[in-house]
């Protein structure tokens, strides 16, 4: 005790807990950011696995009807019914589902990467109030589409649209996915499952950066002053089916040439601004809207179910482990 009275002793043996104490703030900070990844990872990587179960058949209708080239040939397809109509008379209904495996298995990492990635860019880049800005979203999005399109999409799409394509040919050579994969790698290497890789970026980058400005517009304008709200299922849903519409009509163009890119004839073009020349010459600009249609339903589906699973395994997540 020093002359005034009061007790000035300090115990060196104080100082690291009180900067310990003073430092756990931020650890705990740390630990909860890595936490809201996590979460991201795991609601992507369920949502995916289920979403691609749904809507498969719209999938490989789309597929089909963009494989189905104007040439000197006559075209198979007269439009989405027609495929779907000559599909099951060749193939049955299990016709429809040819390929599901191939994206079964890159929908889980592919969903897994893209709402994990858009987290922790959201973590980065959000404001004081917990919400993002018009030009932040569109990064989120964007950063998120582009994380996909190299970690997942590009190998998984470019042999899904492979594995379609040869079994719908007069002699099938893959015997299934992993006997598919063999044979791309073994006969175009490594490279043969990343074909198109551009075109896929410039795909997935200019979808999801739509598809969650979107959707993060309309979730803020849905709460108002209250940014904790939790915005009901069927309302996610709805708002996910309009950031899908918007989607589609802004970026089928992308999704032609990348699907020309990855199927068993990409050698016919030089990379992918060749592809798009080549469309246009010989085809005219409808022919970056093939599968329109197809796509439309599916990802307008598509996008609504995923964000109503994703939301409610987050709100789920978010009661039961607390960060």
């Amino acid at each position: 005790m020093d002359r005034t009275g009061n007790n000035s002793f300090r115990s060196p043996f104080m100082r690291p807990n009180a900067h310990l104490m003073a430092a756990s703030p931020n650890t705990e900070a740390v630990q909860n950011s890595k936490s809201k990844t996590l979460k991201g990872i795991i609601a992507g990587a369920i949502t995916g696995g289920l979403e691609i179960c749904i809507t498969f058949p719209t999938e490989y209708v789309k597929t089909q009807l963009q494989l189905d080239e104007k040439s000197g040939a006559q075209k198979r397809y007269a439009g989405p019914v027609n495929c779907v109509t000559k599909t099951v008379k060749e193939y049955g209904v299990r016709g429809l589902y040819r390929g599901l495996s191939v994206l079964l298995y890159g929908s889980i990492p592919k969903s897994a990467v893209r709402f994990g990635s858009f987290e922790e860019f959201k973590k980065r880049l959000v404001g004081t109030d917990g919400t993002l800005n018009g030009q932040q979203r569109l990064v989120c999005g964007l950063g998120a589409g582009i994380s996909e399109a190299i970690f997942a999409v590009t190998p998984m799409e470019t042999v899904k649209v492979k594995f379609i394509n040869d079994q719908t040919s007069a002699n099938p050579r893959f015997r299934g996915f992993f006997h598919g994969v063999r044979c791309i790698i073994a006969e175009q290497g490594l490279r043969g499952v990343y074909q198109g890789l551009t075109a896929t970026m410039m795909k997935q980058g200019s979808n999801q950066a739509i598809r969650f400005f979107v959707m993060e517009t309309m979730k803020d304008w849905y709460r108002g002053d209250d940014k904790q709200m939790k915005v009901p299922t069927l309302v996610t849903g709805a708002f996910g089916a309009i950031a899908g519409t918007a989607s589609v009509y802004g970026n089928t163009p992308i999704d032609v040439v990348k699907t020309r890119m990855q199927g068993l004839d990409a050698h016919k073009y030089k990379n992918t601004w060749d592809c798009a020349v080549q469309i246009m010459k010989h085809e005219g600009p409808r022919a970056f809207y093939k599968g329109t249609v197809p796509r439309l339903s599916r990802v307008t589906l598509d996008v609504a179910i995923t964000f109503m699973i994703y939301d409610s395994f987050m709100h789920f997540f978010n009661t039961v482990w607390k960060t």
